[in-house]
Protein backbone atom coordinates (compact mmCIF):
# COMPACT_ATOMS: atom_id res chain seq x y z
CA UNK A 1 0.00 0.00 0.00
CA UNK A 2 1.36 3.39 -1.03
CA UNK A 3 0.42 6.55 0.84
CA UNK A 4 0.90 9.86 -0.91
CA UNK A 5 0.05 13.42 0.05
CA UNK A 6 -0.02 14.59 -3.56
CA UNK A 7 -3.64 15.43 -4.49
CA UNK A 8 -3.12 14.55 -8.19
CA UNK A 9 -2.00 11.06 -7.34
CA UNK A 10 -4.99 10.51 -5.06
CA UNK A 11 -7.37 11.61 -7.80
CA UNK A 12 -5.85 9.14 -10.31
CA UNK A 13 -6.09 6.26 -7.85
CA UNK A 14 -9.68 7.12 -6.98
CA UNK A 15 -10.69 7.21 -10.67
CA UNK A 16 -9.09 3.83 -11.29
CA UNK A 17 -10.95 2.27 -8.39
CA UNK A 18 -14.29 3.68 -9.59
CA UNK A 19 -13.73 2.29 -13.10
CA UNK A 20 -12.87 -1.13 -11.75
CA UNK A 21 -16.00 -1.10 -9.61
CA UNK A 22 -18.15 -0.27 -12.63
CA UNK A 23 -16.71 -3.12 -14.68
CA UNK A 24 -17.37 -5.54 -11.81
CA UNK A 25 -21.01 -4.46 -11.61
CA UNK A 26 -21.52 -4.80 -15.38
CA UNK A 27 -20.01 -8.29 -15.45
CA UNK A 28 -22.23 -9.34 -12.55
CA UNK A 29 -25.36 -8.05 -14.24
CA UNK A 30 -24.48 -9.88 -17.47
CA UNK A 31 -23.92 -13.10 -15.56
CA UNK A 32 -27.26 -12.83 -13.77
CA UNK A 33 -29.20 -12.13 -16.98
CA UNK A 34 -27.63 -15.06 -18.78
CA UNK A 35 -28.30 -17.48 -15.94
CA UNK A 36 -31.90 -16.29 -15.34
CA UNK A 37 -32.99 -16.67 -18.97
CA UNK A 38 -33.09 -20.50 -19.13
CA UNK A 39 -34.83 -20.60 -15.78
CA UNK A 40 -37.76 -18.56 -17.07
CA UNK A 41 -38.00 -20.74 -20.19
CA UNK A 42 -38.02 -23.91 -18.15
CA UNK A 43 -40.80 -22.60 -15.91
CA UNK A 44 -42.95 -21.67 -18.92
CA UNK A 45 -42.51 -25.12 -20.46
CA UNK A 46 -43.32 -26.82 -17.20
CA UNK A 47 -46.47 -24.71 -16.78
CA UNK A 48 -47.70 -25.57 -20.31
CA UNK A 49 -47.17 -29.30 -19.75
CA UNK A 50 -49.13 -29.09 -16.50
CA UNK A 51 -52.11 -27.53 -18.32
CA UNK A 52 -52.29 -30.41 -20.80
CA UNK A 53 -52.24 -32.92 -17.97
CA UNK A 54 -55.12 -31.10 -16.22
CA UNK A 55 -57.24 -31.17 -19.36
CA UNK A 56 -56.69 -34.90 -19.68
CA UNK A 57 -57.75 -35.41 -16.07
CA UNK A 58 -60.92 -33.38 -16.61
CA UNK A 59 -61.85 -35.47 -19.64
CA UNK A 60 -61.32 -38.66 -17.65
CA UNK A 61 -63.50 -37.36 -14.80
CA UNK A 62 -66.27 -36.39 -17.23
CA UNK A 63 -66.18 -39.85 -18.84
CA UNK A 64 -66.35 -41.53 -15.41
CA UNK A 65 -69.32 -39.38 -14.39
CA UNK A 66 -71.15 -40.24 -17.62
CA UNK A 67 -70.58 -43.97 -17.08
CA UNK A 68 -71.83 -43.71 -13.48
CA UNK A 69 -75.00 -41.95 -14.63
CA UNK A 70 -75.69 -44.60 -17.25
CA UNK A 71 -75.33 -47.42 -14.69
CA UNK A 72 -78.65 -48.74 -13.43
CA UNK A 73 -79.10 -49.73 -9.81
CA UNK A 74 -79.68 -53.48 -9.43
CA UNK A 75 -82.08 -54.17 -6.56
CA UNK A 76 -82.45 -57.92 -7.08
CA UNK A 77 -80.62 -59.09 -3.95
CA UNK A 78 -81.15 -56.03 -1.76
CA UNK A 79 -83.13 -56.09 1.48
CA UNK A 80 -84.65 -52.70 0.60
CA UNK A 81 -84.57 -50.89 -2.76
CA UNK A 82 -81.88 -48.29 -3.23
CA UNK A 83 -82.92 -44.88 -1.85
CA UNK A 84 -86.36 -46.09 -0.69
CA UNK A 85 -87.90 -47.25 2.59
CA UNK A 86 -89.13 -50.75 1.69
CA UNK A 87 -90.43 -52.86 -1.16
CA UNK A 88 -94.09 -52.52 -0.16
CA UNK A 89 -95.94 -50.28 2.31
CA UNK A 90 -97.40 -51.82 5.47
CA UNK A 91 -100.02 -49.17 6.22
CA UNK A 92 -103.04 -48.23 4.13
CA UNK A 93 -101.96 -44.57 4.01
CA UNK A 94 -98.36 -43.88 2.98
CA UNK A 95 -96.19 -41.49 0.99
CA UNK A 96 -95.74 -42.74 -2.54
CA UNK A 97 -92.17 -41.48 -3.10
CA UNK A 98 -90.86 -43.68 -0.24
CA UNK A 99 -91.73 -46.91 -2.09
CA UNK A 100 -91.13 -48.26 -5.62
CA UNK A 101 -93.95 -47.76 -8.08
CA UNK A 102 -95.98 -50.98 -8.51
CA UNK A 103 -96.01 -52.69 -11.90
CA UNK A 104 -99.44 -54.18 -12.63
CA UNK A 105 -100.77 -56.71 -15.04
CA UNK A 106 -102.52 -54.78 -17.78
CA UNK A 107 -105.90 -56.33 -16.91
CA UNK A 108 -105.52 -55.06 -13.35
CA UNK A 109 -104.51 -51.62 -14.60
CA UNK A 110 -107.59 -51.39 -16.84
CA UNK A 111 -109.86 -52.43 -13.97
CA UNK A 112 -108.31 -49.70 -11.83
CA UNK A 113 -108.87 -47.08 -14.54
CA UNK A 114 -112.53 -48.03 -14.85
CA UNK A 115 -112.88 -47.93 -11.06
CA UNK A 116 -111.29 -44.46 -10.92
CA UNK A 117 -113.85 -43.23 -13.45
CA UNK A 118 -116.76 -44.54 -11.37
CA UNK A 119 -115.46 -43.02 -8.14
CA UNK A 120 -114.63 -39.63 -9.66
CA UNK A 121 -117.76 -39.63 -11.88
CA UNK A 122 -115.89 -38.42 -14.93
CA UNK A 123 -116.73 -38.93 -18.61
CA UNK A 124 -117.22 -42.69 -19.25
CA UNK A 125 -115.98 -42.59 -22.86
CA UNK A 126 -112.81 -40.61 -22.18
CA UNK A 127 -109.64 -41.46 -24.08
CA UNK A 128 -107.16 -44.08 -22.91
CA UNK A 129 -103.50 -43.31 -23.58
CA UNK A 130 -100.38 -45.46 -23.64
CA UNK A 131 -96.80 -44.32 -23.02
CA UNK A 132 -93.91 -46.53 -24.15
CA UNK A 133 -90.21 -45.98 -23.50
CA UNK A 134 -87.95 -47.51 -26.15
CA UNK A 135 -84.36 -48.72 -26.09
CA UNK A 136 -83.05 -47.10 -29.28
CA UNK A 137 -79.48 -48.43 -29.00
CA UNK A 138 -77.88 -50.50 -31.76
CA UNK A 139 -74.35 -51.83 -32.20
CA UNK A 140 -71.53 -49.53 -31.06
CA UNK A 141 -72.76 -45.92 -30.99
CA UNK A 142 -75.55 -46.28 -33.54
CA UNK A 143 -79.21 -45.72 -32.67
CA UNK A 144 -82.59 -46.33 -34.25
CA UNK A 145 -83.83 -43.21 -36.01
CA UNK A 146 -87.13 -41.77 -34.69
CA UNK A 147 -89.93 -43.13 -36.87
CA UNK A 148 -93.58 -42.57 -37.77
CA UNK A 149 -95.96 -45.44 -38.48
CA UNK A 150 -99.62 -46.04 -39.30
CA UNK A 151 -101.46 -49.13 -38.11
CA UNK A 152 -104.94 -50.60 -38.45
CA UNK A 153 -106.49 -51.05 -35.04
CA UNK A 154 -108.57 -54.24 -34.71
CA UNK A 155 -111.16 -52.19 -32.80
CA UNK A 156 -111.21 -48.58 -34.12
CA UNK A 157 -112.24 -45.92 -31.62
CA UNK A 158 -112.43 -42.82 -33.83
CA UNK A 159 -115.88 -41.42 -34.59
CA UNK A 160 -114.78 -39.71 -37.82
CA UNK A 161 -112.61 -40.89 -40.69
CA UNK A 162 -109.33 -39.15 -41.52
CA UNK A 163 -109.27 -36.64 -44.36
CA UNK A 164 -106.96 -37.89 -47.11
CA UNK A 165 -105.69 -35.80 -50.04
CA UNK A 166 -104.62 -37.64 -53.21
CA UNK A 167 -102.07 -36.13 -55.62
CA UNK A 168 -102.55 -37.37 -59.19
CA UNK A 169 -102.86 -35.86 -62.67
CA UNK A 170 -104.43 -38.93 -64.22
CA UNK A 171 -108.18 -38.60 -64.79
CA UNK A 172 -108.89 -42.30 -64.21
CA UNK A 173 -106.90 -42.37 -60.97
CA UNK A 174 -108.74 -39.23 -59.84
CA UNK A 175 -112.09 -40.98 -60.37
CA UNK A 176 -110.90 -43.98 -58.33
CA UNK A 177 -109.79 -41.67 -55.53
CA UNK A 178 -113.13 -39.85 -55.44
CA UNK A 179 -115.06 -43.12 -55.50
CA UNK A 180 -113.10 -44.42 -52.49
CA UNK A 181 -113.75 -41.40 -50.31
CA UNK A 182 -110.77 -39.06 -50.87
CA UNK A 183 -111.40 -35.64 -49.33
CA UNK A 184 -109.38 -33.78 -52.00
CA UNK A 185 -108.04 -34.90 -55.40
CA UNK A 186 -105.78 -32.92 -57.71
CA UNK A 187 -102.37 -32.33 -59.20
CA UNK A 188 -99.68 -29.67 -58.87
CA UNK A 189 -102.35 -26.93 -58.79
CA UNK A 190 -103.06 -27.89 -55.16
CA UNK A 191 -99.52 -27.02 -54.02
CA UNK A 192 -100.08 -23.28 -53.72
CA UNK A 193 -103.44 -23.77 -51.99
CA UNK A 194 -101.78 -25.94 -49.35
CA UNK A 195 -99.00 -23.39 -48.86
CA UNK A 196 -101.66 -20.66 -48.40
CA UNK A 197 -103.54 -22.84 -45.85
CA UNK A 198 -106.59 -23.03 -48.07
CA UNK A 199 -106.49 -26.86 -48.01
CA UNK A 200 -105.60 -29.08 -45.07
CA UNK A 201 -105.85 -32.84 -44.67
CA UNK A 202 -104.85 -35.44 -42.09
CA UNK A 203 -102.80 -37.45 -44.60
CA UNK A 204 -101.36 -36.87 -48.06
CA UNK A 205 -100.83 -39.66 -50.63
CA UNK A 206 -99.50 -39.48 -54.18
CA UNK A 207 -98.63 -41.48 -57.27
CA UNK A 208 -94.88 -41.74 -58.05
CA UNK A 209 -94.91 -39.46 -61.15
CA UNK A 210 -96.11 -36.37 -59.31
CA UNK A 211 -93.77 -36.50 -56.32
CA UNK A 212 -91.00 -34.33 -57.95
CA UNK A 213 -93.60 -31.57 -58.41
CA UNK A 214 -94.37 -31.52 -54.69
CA UNK A 215 -90.89 -30.57 -53.42
CA UNK A 216 -92.17 -27.13 -52.39
CA UNK A 217 -94.39 -28.80 -49.78
CA UNK A 218 -91.59 -30.58 -47.87
CA UNK A 219 -91.12 -27.86 -45.26
CA UNK A 220 -94.86 -27.31 -44.99
CA UNK A 221 -95.97 -30.92 -44.57
CA UNK A 222 -92.81 -32.20 -42.86
CA UNK A 223 -93.55 -35.76 -41.67
CA UNK A 224 -96.83 -35.85 -43.60
CA UNK A 225 -95.04 -35.41 -46.93
CA UNK A 226 -95.73 -38.46 -49.18
CA UNK A 227 -93.00 -41.09 -48.93
CA UNK A 228 -92.77 -44.65 -50.18
CA UNK A 229 -91.37 -45.85 -46.81
CA UNK A 230 -94.56 -44.77 -45.07
CA UNK A 231 -96.74 -46.30 -47.76
CA UNK A 232 -98.11 -42.92 -48.91
CA UNK A 233 -96.62 -43.20 -52.42
CA UNK A 234 -97.84 -45.96 -54.71
CA UNK A 235 -100.10 -47.12 -57.52
CA UNK A 236 -102.86 -48.78 -55.55
CA UNK A 237 -104.94 -45.74 -54.63
CA UNK A 238 -107.79 -47.84 -53.23
CA UNK A 239 -105.48 -49.63 -50.76
CA UNK A 240 -103.75 -46.40 -49.67
CA UNK A 241 -107.09 -44.71 -49.01
CA UNK A 242 -108.36 -47.63 -46.94
CA UNK A 243 -105.18 -47.58 -44.89
CA UNK A 244 -105.06 -43.84 -44.19
CA UNK A 245 -108.80 -43.17 -43.79
CA UNK A 246 -109.19 -45.47 -40.80
CA UNK A 247 -105.50 -45.85 -39.86
CA UNK A 248 -103.99 -44.72 -36.56
CA UNK A 249 -100.73 -42.80 -36.65
CA UNK A 250 -98.11 -42.76 -33.92
CA UNK A 251 -94.56 -41.42 -33.76
CA UNK A 252 -91.41 -41.42 -31.62
CA UNK A 253 -91.07 -38.19 -29.68
CA UNK A 254 -88.23 -36.91 -27.46
CA UNK A 255 -85.83 -39.47 -28.94
CA UNK A 256 -87.28 -42.60 -27.30
CA UNK A 257 -90.92 -42.11 -26.21
CA UNK A 258 -94.24 -43.03 -27.85
CA UNK A 259 -97.35 -41.38 -26.44
CA UNK A 260 -100.58 -42.10 -28.29
CA UNK A 261 -104.28 -42.72 -27.85
CA UNK A 262 -105.14 -46.41 -27.81
CA UNK A 263 -108.88 -46.72 -27.01
CA UNK A 264 -111.77 -45.23 -25.05
CA UNK A 265 -112.52 -46.23 -21.47
CA UNK A 266 -116.03 -47.49 -22.21
CA UNK A 267 -114.70 -50.15 -24.63
CA UNK A 268 -114.61 -53.78 -23.39
CA UNK A 269 -111.37 -54.84 -21.76
CA UNK A 270 -110.54 -57.48 -24.37
CA UNK A 271 -110.84 -54.91 -27.18
CA UNK A 272 -108.45 -52.51 -25.41
CA UNK A 273 -105.99 -55.39 -24.91
CA UNK A 274 -106.16 -56.25 -28.61
CA UNK A 275 -105.35 -52.64 -29.57
CA UNK A 276 -102.42 -52.56 -27.13
CA UNK A 277 -101.03 -55.81 -28.53
CA UNK A 278 -101.35 -54.51 -32.12
CA UNK A 279 -99.49 -51.30 -31.30
CA UNK A 280 -96.63 -53.02 -29.44
CA UNK A 281 -96.26 -55.62 -32.19
CA UNK A 282 -95.88 -52.91 -34.82
CA UNK A 283 -93.43 -50.91 -32.68
CA UNK A 284 -91.15 -53.95 -32.26
CA UNK A 285 -90.82 -54.35 -36.05
CA UNK A 286 -88.59 -51.25 -36.19
CA UNK A 287 -85.62 -53.01 -34.56
CA UNK A 288 -84.15 -56.51 -34.90
CA UNK A 289 -84.88 -58.96 -32.08
CA UNK A 290 -81.22 -59.88 -31.52
CA UNK A 291 -80.62 -56.48 -29.88
CA UNK A 292 -82.89 -57.43 -26.98
CA UNK A 293 -86.24 -56.05 -25.81
CA UNK A 294 -87.13 -52.88 -27.70
CA UNK A 295 -89.64 -51.59 -25.11
CA UNK A 296 -88.26 -50.86 -21.64
CA UNK A 297 -91.48 -49.91 -19.85
CA UNK A 298 -95.16 -49.22 -20.50
CA UNK A 299 -97.60 -46.83 -18.83
CA UNK A 300 -101.36 -46.63 -19.38
CA UNK A 301 -103.77 -43.95 -18.19
CA UNK A 302 -107.05 -42.24 -19.02
CA UNK A 303 -107.65 -38.55 -19.62
CA UNK A 304 -108.47 -37.85 -15.94
CA UNK A 305 -106.70 -40.63 -13.99
CA UNK A 306 -103.21 -41.24 -12.70
CA UNK A 307 -100.68 -43.17 -14.76
CA UNK A 308 -100.25 -46.89 -14.05
CA UNK A 309 -97.21 -48.89 -15.08
CA UNK A 310 -97.94 -52.30 -16.58
CA UNK A 311 -95.90 -55.35 -17.58
CA UNK A 312 -95.00 -55.35 -21.28
CA UNK A 313 -93.06 -58.64 -21.43
CA UNK A 314 -96.09 -60.68 -22.48
CA UNK A 315 -96.60 -58.49 -25.58
CA UNK A 316 -92.98 -58.52 -26.79
CA UNK A 317 -92.04 -60.86 -29.66
CA UNK A 318 -89.72 -63.72 -28.75
CA UNK A 319 -86.67 -65.02 -30.55
CA UNK A 320 -86.43 -68.62 -31.74
CA UNK A 321 -84.10 -69.52 -28.84
CA UNK A 322 -86.57 -68.18 -26.25
CA UNK A 323 -89.43 -70.10 -27.87
CA UNK A 324 -87.40 -73.34 -27.81
CA UNK A 325 -86.54 -72.77 -24.14
CA UNK A 326 -90.21 -72.39 -23.23
CA UNK A 327 -91.21 -75.54 -25.12
CA UNK A 328 -88.46 -77.56 -23.43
Amino acid sequence: VYVSTDSSVCFVVKAALIGYHRQALISRSQATTVSSTPRTRLSVRHFAAAKVAKKGRKDQKEEKSKVEKEKKVDNTNRHTPFGLTAWEPIDDVYRIHFYPKPVHEIETALDMLKKFQEIERTCPNQAVYIDLKLDMKLEKKKKVDPFVSIIQMPYPFKTEENKVLVFTENAEEAKVAEANGAAFVGGSELVQKILDDELEADFYVAVPEIVPKLIALKNKLRKKFPKSKRGSVGRNIHQMLQQFKIGHEYLVDRECYIQTKIATLDMPKDQILANVATLIKDVCTHRLLNYGPFIERGIICSATSEALQFKVDRFLPQTEEEEKGETD
